[in-house]
């Protein structure tokens, strides 16, 4: 039933990017495909972070291995899409896995500089072999709408649909990996790895899954994002990258799926949004350029005061008072709690209500 209903969701959702796409120009169906792009990379470092608990700074790193990875299908197989796609997500996984057995028994800081280290070291390995890289210039994708759509079909739209496709799928597998024993392994390492340990569960193992997950997310969105922008090259894969994708998860909330689409569209949209604004205000491109990063700034800020569980905490929180359970309760204001409920203390707001088997904690 969870299968289900996370598919009728995608399904839903995939039909109205459809009909919204259909009537968009194609600078907004190439920002549906970016914005698709970073809610694949954002949601596979929610995951790491706000179920396993561990911090990583070189998902930028992994991208670059799904984009290249992908290219080089592309340019000399010939591989279609749907092919390259999944292909290109398990060659970052396999790097992921390597990552990850060494990163196992690291954490807190020493983690995230490990992986700082790997965001800023691997970009670079394309400039020692430009003939295989393409160096400096990287490589060249040619991306074409399927004929059968027509010659005059926009190409933008095209990416907009393969991308948004392949986000819905990942969000499903991702959701659907929560709600499982893996995912509640995850919370448990999370929230104390020793007392994990003590009840049987593999802490290292499930360390290095959660990072295979988070890279084979990250490789997968690499491989949209040479799809999407047909070039591939050192500068798109840069520190920045991997520190918007930390912010973006942050934003929208750690660990939540929901959380990670709110991050993409804050990371998409905000750039260009406050580029237009002070572009049109006069100011010099290299101040105009600048703004972004300061802009990044500000809304973490309010978001970490407003809502310090991120966007989607903040809805979740406000919207609590009308969930069903709540509206009931107000209905009815006059029935008491059980007598095990009062000394058990579950009246208290303070308290919070046991997370079930089948309940998702933290994600969406």
């Amino acid at each position: 039933m969870t299968l289900l209903r996370h598919l009728a969701v995608a399904i839903v959702a995939g039909a109205i990017i459809w009909a919204a796409s259909v009537q968009l120009n194609a600078f907004r169906d190439y920002q549906i495909a970016e914005i698709a792009v970073y809610v694949v990379a954002i949601a596979g470092l929610s995951v790491l972070i706000g179920l396993s608990g561990q911090i990583s700074l070189g998902n930028g790193a992994f991208m670059a291995i799904g984009a290249y990875a992908a290219a080089l299908l592309m340019l000399h197989l010939n591989w279609p899409v749907w092919a390259v796609f999944p292909a290109s997500a398990a060659i970052a996984a396999g790097g992921g896995g390597g990552v990850g057995g060494a990163a196992a028994r690291l954490s807190g800081p020493y983690l995230a500089g490990a992986t700082l280290l790997l965001a800023v070291a691997l970009p670079s390995i394309a400039l020692q072999w430009p003939g295989v890289f393409g160096g400096d210039q990287g490589l060249s994708v040619a991306v074409t709408a399927p004929a059968n759509l027509g010659a005059t079909f926009p190409l933008t739209r095209w990416q907009a649909w393969v991308c948004s496709a392949a986000a819905l799928i990942a969000l499903v597998v991702l959701a659907n990996l929560n709600r499982s024993r893996v995912g509640r392994n995850w919370r448990a390492i999370r929230d104390d790895p020793v007392a994990a340990a003590l009840t049987g569960l593999n802490v290292g193992r499930l360390r290095v899954l959660a990072f295979v997950v988070s890279a084979t997310c990250a490789g997968l969105a690499g491989a949209m994002l040479a799809f999407t922008t047909t070039l591939v090259s050192p500068g798109e894969f840069t520190l920045s990258l991997s520190i918007a994708l930390l912010t973006g998860a942050v934003l929208g909330g750690l660990g939540s799926l929901a959380g990670a689409i709110w991050g993409a569209l804050v990371v998409v949209l905000v750039p260009t949004y406050v580029t237009d604004v002070a572009t049109s205000h006069g100011l010099s491109s290299t101040v105009a350029a600048n703004i972004p990063i300061a802009a990044y700034g500000v809304v973490l800020i309010l978001v970490m005061i407003l809502f310090p569980q991120g966007i989607q905490g903040g809805l979740r929180r406000l919207a609590g008072p009308l969930h069903p359970a709540n509206l009931a309760r107000m209905a009815s204001p006059d029935r008491h709690p059980p007598v095990s409920e009062q000394q058990d203390g579950l009246t208290s707001p303070d308290r919070h209500r046991p997370v079930g088997e089948h309940q998702e904690e933290g994600t969406s």
